[in-house]
């Protein structure tokens, strides 16, 4: 057991911050050094090491051996140098000698300098220690306890450090109270960041993916895949399912029997409504498998460069497919990739008989132009030219 007190200092600092004891020494001697630069004010190469046998941090000027000296702050002569080490000391030009020097007559401000530099150190380690930890992890879901509000961003407690959910990610559907447990997905891990690096999210579509995970055992294995997910957080969901055996329902697998496994996802989104879809390669059974509930009667593919699609389902099932404020059919675009032009039957109808009549104006219109042997006869078509000026 280590009995020097620096030591135990150091130990008890790395433990505390969850970083290797080496970090917090190689800070304490950077901040040495950048203590004594201010006490001494010289152009000395300074150089600090910590002394385990002491547990003393000492300081050392740097010289190197030359010829002929042209800076004595960072330049020691060879007669000098043997004339100190002896002539068998074997000391060659190039090598570098070390001037032992005083740490006891920094004072006061010296040492409030280094405690800042201990500190600013430390503390980059720690959050370079958090970033290599999390940054891996990004999409992973994370349990924590809300410790904290931040003009409106929850601060929130994961193991021994802070993450926040920012505003913008939090669902508008729910509510915490400082103590309440809250389980998000890991957005990013930022190493700048000057409060907590780990964003959170309760809106991502990585969260409804991961909770499919840990509540659908078919999901977890491989067996079914989720092959696409959006959300509307708080409203309303779309989760796209593929199985890779034939005797697997992917819809149902899901669901579970009665609803008990997405219900427990429900419950986790604070009520927010999941449809289960058949994933499908054909673009155009994928669109209408998206726009379910609402069943469709046929689609149109308008451009396939574009991706447009035109889709039309009976009157009645017209305001089903769009959805409320539209959330429907731009969830069904969003999942299938597709841009959605909904019709109803009689929208469709009207539309065509407008085409139609405007082929038969056209056609009218061509049947009306006269045809070239119809044109009036030449005689008719001669102006009488103007007189001649009499005066020429």
């Amino acid at each position: 057991m280590t009995t020097n007190p620096l030591m135990q200092t150091i130990e008890a600092l790395a433990k505390e911050k969850n970083i290797e004891p080496t970090v917090v020494i190689q800070a304490m001697e950077e901040a040495v050094v950048t203590a004594s630069r201010k006490f001494y004010k010289g152009g000395e190469d300074l150089k600090a090491k910590f002394n385990p046998g002491n547990g003393q941090i000492e300081l050392f000027a740097l010289k190197t051996i030359v010829d002929e000296v042209t800076n004595p702050d960072l330049e020691i002569s060879m007669a000098e140098a043997k004339g100190m080490y002896g002539d068998d000391a074997g000391v060659e030009v190039g090598d570098q000698l070390e001037f032992q020097k005083r740490t006891d007559v920094l004072g006061r401000i010296a040492a409030q300098t280094a405690k800042q530099v201990i500190f600013q150190k430390v503390r980059e380690a720690e959050r370079e220690k958090v970033y290599d930890e999390y940054n891996d992890r990004v999409g992973d879901v994370m349990n924590g306890l809300v410790k904290r509000f931040e003009q409106g961003d929850i601060i929130v407690e994961v193991g021994r450090v802070e993450a926040v959910l920012p505003r913008k990610e939090q669902s508008r559907a729910e509510s915490y109270a400082q103590g309440d447990r809250v389980r998000a997905v890991i957005r990013g891990v930022s190493k700048s960041a000057k409060g907590p690096q780990i964003v959170l999210s309760r809106t991502d579509p990585a969260l409804l993916i991961k909770l499919f995970e840990q509540e659908v055992p078919e999901v977890y294995d491989g067996t079914v895949m989720i092959r696409g997910a959006v959300r509307e957080a708080g409203d309303r969901a779309k989760v796209a399912v593929y199985s890779r055996e034939r005797d697997v329902d992917p819809v149902g697998a899901c669901v579970g029997m009665k609803g008990t496994r997405v219900q427990a996802i429900i419950r986790e989104l604070r009520g927010e409504k999941i449809d289960i879809i058949d994933f499908s390669d054909d673009p155009v059974q994928f669109v209408m498998n998206a726009l379910s509930p609402a069943k469709v009667q046929r689609v149109t593919i308008v451009s396939d460069l574009d991706k447009v699609m035109e889709v039309v389902v009976e009157d009645s099932q017209l305001s089903l497919a769009i959805g409320k404020k539209g959330q429907n059919v731009r969830l069904a675009a969003k999942l299938t990739g597709w841009r959605i032009d909904i019709k109803s039957e009689e929208e469709k109808r009207k539309e065509v008989e407008a085409e139609f009549g405007a082929i038969e104006a056209a056609s009218a219109e061509a049947d009306a132009v006269p045809v070239e042997g119809d044109a009036a006869p030449a005689d008719e078509a001669i102006v009488e030219a103007a007189p001649a000026d009499e005066t020429k």
